[in-house]
């Protein structure tokens, strides 16, 4: 099929002089998987002004999978995770280089306008799954179950993670939950699908823990949370996210656990580390709260404003579109055009 497709491409130059489409048939094909072929089509190298950002990384390196995630781990390289939820994010995130790409639930306020995790639904998630799917070309996907998508049963739960590899796109399913969620997690992974665990604070049961409350204050809370982490590894989760655990607990159960700990507001104890990208970017109106442990590393909300207000005032004042924004037409062709308006 390599050969067919490299003589096509052969044709283009000789094809394009055609105002005619022509029927191209492929060597050494059937004559049935002959293609139409129009000049447009064959020779049509430059995408529209729309298309997809979708060049890959100029620097490419090999795709991330559970091997790789497991001998960074192994050497005690920091694993780096970040959230998207289109294919701008993703793409960016790709092209950055980290090693996870998490399709977070946290899309329903960052990307969707909603309240809390709570509301996002399973067929909104997989839209998102598949749009970053579409742009992480080196980077290992999660998708996170949501909230009322896996907790009725192991059935359940399993059910929804083949729609996030299948119709998502992932490589992955998140959900959170610790020794509760033990047979949940190894129903799924028995079926061969790697999951992310998430203990600590879980932010899909806040009302059930009185708010975003840190976790593990204590020695009765620390061990829970350390409980927890050591049942989803049973259960056969390749890493468990911590968040809101104090530090020096995170350091504890990191090495107390064989599989990587992913930090959010758990201290740089951790095995990795994951924000919302929205939040590290600074994609976000002044006087927004922020949780404590999240760093901004940029001024997304900033520079988008700036260039949207620059943008705004040359419109207004017809700065733009100048000469060099436009197409040329002959003066001749012109003239023409100018005269037939006034025979009209």
């Amino acid at each position: 099929m390599s050969l067919a497709l490299s003589s096509m491409r052969r044709t283009c130059t000789s094809v394009a002089r055609s105002a005619r489409p022509r029927v191209l048939a492929l060597p050494h094909a059937h004559p049935s998987h002959s293609l139409l072929y129009t000049p447009a089509a064959a020779c049509q190298t430059r995408y529209s002004s729309h298309s997809p950002m979708g060049a890959p990384p100029s620097s490419p390196r090999k795709k991330v999978t559970i091997a790789t995630l497991r001998s960074l781990h192994k050497k005690g390289d920091p694993i780096t995770m970040i959230t998207a939820h289109d294919f701008p994010s993703a793409h960016v995130a790709d092209h950055a280089g980290m090693d996870v790409v998490l399709v977070g639930d946290s899309l329903a306020m960052v990307a969707l306008g909603m309240e809390d995790t709570s509301e996002v639904l399973v067929e909104e998630m997989l839209l998102h799954c598949r749009s970053v799917a579409r742009a992480t070309k080196t980077a290992f996907t999660v998708g996170d179950l949501p909230m009322g998508s896996y907790e009725i049963s192991p059935e359940q739960a399993l059910a929804t993670a083949i729609r996030f590899i299948k119709d998502g796109r992932v490589q992955s399913v998140k959900l959170e939950g610790g020794k509760e969620m033990a047979p949940t997690i190894r129903k799924i992974t028995t079926a061969g699908i790697p999951v992310l665990g998430h203990v600590g604070l879980t932010p899909q049961r806040q009302n059930a823990l009185g708010g975003f409350r840190v976790q593990g204050k204590t020695k009765d809370g620390a061990l829970g949370v350390l409980e927890d982490a050591l049942a989803v590894q049973e259960a056969g989760c390749f890493a468990v996210v911590l968040e809101a655990v104090p530090a020096e607990v995170a350091e504890l159960i990191t090495q107390r656990l064989s599989i990587p700990t992913i930090g959010i507001g758990a201290g740089a104890g951790c095995s990795g580390q994951v924000l919302v990208q929205t939040d590290m970017a600074g994609n976000f109106p002044p006087g927004r709260f922020l949780p404590k442990f999240v760093k901004k590393y940029g001024d997304v909300w900033g520079e988008s404003r700036r260039a949207i207000e620059a943008y705004r005032d040359e419109v207004k004042s017809r700065q733009y579109p100048a000469a060099e924004h436009t197409y040329p037409i002959p003066e001749g062709e012109l003239a023409a055009f100018s005269k037939a308006i006034k025979e009209m």
